[in-house]
């Protein structure tokens, strides 16, 4: 059953991963497949992956969590259940080290680098087109990132206070709290990376982090008000 009627509430869903199997039907290819030949390699994308190579695992970041003094150590290998203000969530520090994945997620899972995450944001800045390859026409790029849920708030106040296809928004409304400009768009994973384009200072910032939970830190909001206090000297 649906969590509420649509059109009545925002909510935070599965709905991205649904979408990845619609492009698996659609495209008779794997999500792996399609993202490497329609994203990744037109984009000079190397590191990005859902199971990394053998070559490259030993480049994998370790992954931290919080104890009850809110110091970090290092988790093992093991699966992990963790709460936090996404709810309870299962999770490994290993995962893109499983051979035999044979789920690929429209809406989590893959892992990177910050010059590889820098050039698939470059695209977007640019209107969906990098380098002479485009990916996406300038009016989808413009739908994805302009308000679709009307009246109705995002329930992440660190991106903004509405949601395209995919981004938190940040709209007059939205101000003085959020210093982002207003167009700029957002989001982050559950490691408590973080990205934000801002189409009007033609700007991009990449937070990347390996912690979780991270309901105690404010770093995301700390990076944003300090990209920002730069830009302004």
């Amino acid at each position: 059953p649906l969590q509420f009627q649509p059109g009545t509430a925002w909510g935070y869903g599965l709905n991205t991963d649904v979408l990845g199997r619609v492009v698996e039907v659609a495209s008779g290819q794997t999500l792996d497949n399609f993202f490497q030949h329609r994203i990744f390699q037109p984009l000079k994308m190397r590191d990005t992956y859902f199971v990394l190579p053998a070559d490259k695992r030993q480049r994998l970041a370790a992954l931290y969590a919080p104890d009850a003094s809110e110091k970090i150590h290092r988790i093992d290998d093991k699966p992990q259940l963790s709460t936090s203000i996404i709810g309870t969530v299962p999770y490994s520090a290993t995962y893109p080290l499983a051979d035999n994945s044979q789920f690929h997620s429209g809406g989590a899972g893959l892992v990177s680098t910050i010059s590889d995450y820098a050039r698939f944001l470059q695209m977007l800045l640019n209107g969906g087109e990098l380098n002479g390859q485009r990916l996406l026409k300038p009016e989808t790029v413009t739908q994805m990132t302009t308000n679709q849920i009307g009246k109705l708030d995002c329930g992440f106040k660190n991106h903004g206070d509405k949601f395209g296809f995919g981004f938190g928004i940040a709209t007059s409304a939205s101000k003085p709290a959020e210093v982002a400009t207003v167009g700029s768009y957002s989001w982050g994973g559950i490691f408590y990376t973080y990205f934000l384009v801002d189409p009007e200072q033609r700007l991009i910032a990449i937070f990347m982090a390996q912690v979780f939970p991270w309901d105690h830190l404010t770093l995301h909001d700390n990076f944003k008000h300090y990209v920002y206090e730069a830009l302004s000297r």
